[in-house]
């Protein structure tokens, strides 16, 4: 397939994905910055080409920003050796989400979908040779069981190969799967709908900086502070995820040239009738899908949720229900119409407001009803929730670890989980996000052989700070001292909310903070390998309402 044709493919599915998921998949600004002067005809033309090809699925005309405008749009940008930008227009779409809707759409229409179900290997008719089924395994029970077919579709990406050498041990390898790092950001490192791209970088390869669930993603491909500017300091601490995607390149095995990788997809039949669809992407997956059936019977078909789903129907949520407006906004954008049914068993929170709906923590809008909900789409583990129908480990490993112990209760009602299975959950997510999505590295960051790197000055400052809470000189703080503190400036805070705040610290987890603990805390906020600790935020706000209170002598009438 020549290239013109490829991308003029991938722009048309492009368009119907975002008609056929509306309420998970939008348009978004990427800015491409240029930083010699002979790149900008370059890009500009290319660019323009692009649109071209796009012709009436063109999301919207790119266009060429002065250096002046390409700072106003992404101030944290840096400014030397900086001319000017390109804007052209993507899409984006919440992917796990949208592989969900795809399967319940599919179950929607009749089809039987099984998921932690693996193939144990192939059946085979003994007259013929041909494929006629699979020999399954329930991985939550451990039950077998064989499902007969006409027709068996290896769809397995990056486990291709596996499957194809069931059918045959000799068969050479035709995927090769390529690692892509991505880290998740503070959102106030890019503008709230502007990406950022860099395909000329010193190793050859895309950096890019993207909003993404109101925080930032970013691919590491180089060196992530040499794209901002020098007034934006880039902590170690500000890295809230990490994980690694593999995507399945491809080798057509029907090609002469078994060396070259093709970022196409590839569909092979094998002799014994067994059909492999490899390779590919996101964008074009109906298509692929289309190639390997062989009948377009999905084109115009609206996934889960998108039926009646409109840009506004959130107000619905939040004038019917009581939801608050990120809550609704979230719920509308990820369910589309099927929101309705997660505001139907949401709680009651007791509150004035909002009415209904409690969060899982309290910086997302993710609520305890959609636990629930997952659990009738599927869900059957607390990796589940936290990273294929929330996207908590994805956006905040510390927030997903708060989450965790909530989550597992709610789902154990629903599952009739025992205390056995309860805690079994509990330590395979804790680990999931441990090694899996960069909570190792985050905690690594502060440690109990952290080392104090502060100055006498700011140790005695601290300690000072320290001390207005440590009243009894204990030594330590708890959530009584740091509740003593916030009802003398008359600031109310949620006991669960204190002890997730105090439990971020307290590094051996014996329920208090003691001096040396918050002393390794703000020396290592100091050296930039923690950001955003509430706890030291919360003492600082503290420490300035006590010092307003306090009213100099020469202010108070003289001491008559």
């Amino acid at each position: 397939m020549k290239l013109p044709t490829m991308v003029k493919e991938a722009l048309e599915e492009r368009a119907h994905l975002l008609q056929s998921a509306p309420h998970l998949s939008g348009a978004l600004p990427i800015m491409l910055p240029i930083y010699k002067w002979w790149q900008l005809p370059y890009y500009w033309i290319g660019i323009k080409l692009y649109d071209l090809v796009a012709g009436s699925q063109c999301l919207k005309s790119s266009y060429v920003l002065t250096k002046s405008r390409a700072l106003e749009l992404f101030p944290m940008l840096r400014r030397d050796k900086l001319v000017g930008a390109i804007v052209y227009y993507d899409g984006q779409h919440n992917d796990a989400r949208m592989n969900l809707a795809i399967a319940l759409t599919a179950a929607r229409y009749g089809a039987a979908t099984a998921n932690y179900t693996e193939v144990q290997h192939l059946l085979k008719n003994s007259d013929t040779g041909r494929v006629c089924g699979v020999r399954c395994r329930d991985v939550l029970t451990g039950k077998e069981f064989d499902v007969r077919a006409k027709c068996v579709i290896n769809a397995t990406g990056p486990f291709t190969d596996s499957v194809r050498k069931m059918d045959d041990q000799e068969v050479p390898n035709i995927c090769q799967p390529s690692a892509g790092v991505h880290i998740v950001m503070p959102g106030y490192y890019s503008p709230d709908n502007m990406g950022l791209l860099d395909p000329d970088t010193s190793d050859g390869r895309v950096i890019f900086f993207l909003p993404w669930e109101k925080m930032t993603i970013a691919g590491t491909t180089d060196k992530v502070r040499n794209y901002l500017g020098p007034d934006v300091e880039v902590r170690r601490g500000d890295v809230l995820a990490a994980w690694s995607g593999i995507r399945p390149l491809v080798t057509n095995p029907d090609s002469k040239d078994t060396q070259s990788l093709s970022r196409n997809h590839v569909v092979t039949v094998s002799d014994s009738g067994l059909i492999t669809i490899a390779g590919g992407k996101w964008t074009t997956y109906r298509a692929m899908a289309r190639d390997t059936i062989d009948a377009a019977v999905t084109m115009g078909l609206q996934l889960e949720g998108a039926e009646d789903w409109s840009p506004t129907l959130y107000i619905r949520l939040v004038q019917d229900y009581g939801l608050e407006s990120e809550v609704a906004q979230h719920l509308a954008s990820t369910y589309g119409d099927k929101a309705f049914e997660v505001a139907k068993i949401a709680q009651v929170t007791g509150k004035r407001w909002p009415i209904v709906g409690k969060r899982l923590v309290s910086e997302f809008p993710y609520i305890e009803a959609e636990v629930v909900y997952g659990v009738k789409e599927y869900a059957r583990t607390a990796v589940d929730i936290i990273s294929r129908r929330t996207r908590l480990a994805f956006l905040n490993v510390q927030a997903a670890d708060e989450a965790l112990p909530r989550i597992v209760d709610i789902m154990a009602k629903e599952l009739n989980w025992s205390e056995q299975k309860k805690k079994e959950e509990l330590e395979t997510a804790k680990t999931f996000l441990y090694y899996e999505m960069g909570y190792k590295v985050k905690t690594d960051q502060l440690t109990d052989s952290s080392e104090i790197s502060l100055v006498p000055a700011d140790i005695e400052r601290y300690k000072k700070r320290f001390r207005m809470f440590d009243k009894d000189k204990k030594g330590f703080i708890t959530i009584l001292d740091v509740q003593r503190v916030l009802q003398s400036i008359s600031v109310q805070m949620d006991e669960n909310t204190l002890h997730e705040i105090l439990n971020e610290v307290d590094l051996n987890k014996n329920g208090q903070v003691e001096l040396n603990e918050f002393l390794q805390l703000m020396s290592a906020i100091q050296k930039g390998r923690v950001s955003g600790s509430r706890l030291a935020v919360l003492m600082k706000s503290a420490e300035e309402n006590l010092r307003r209170q306090c009213i100099p002598v020469d202010r108070s009438g003289g001491g008559l």
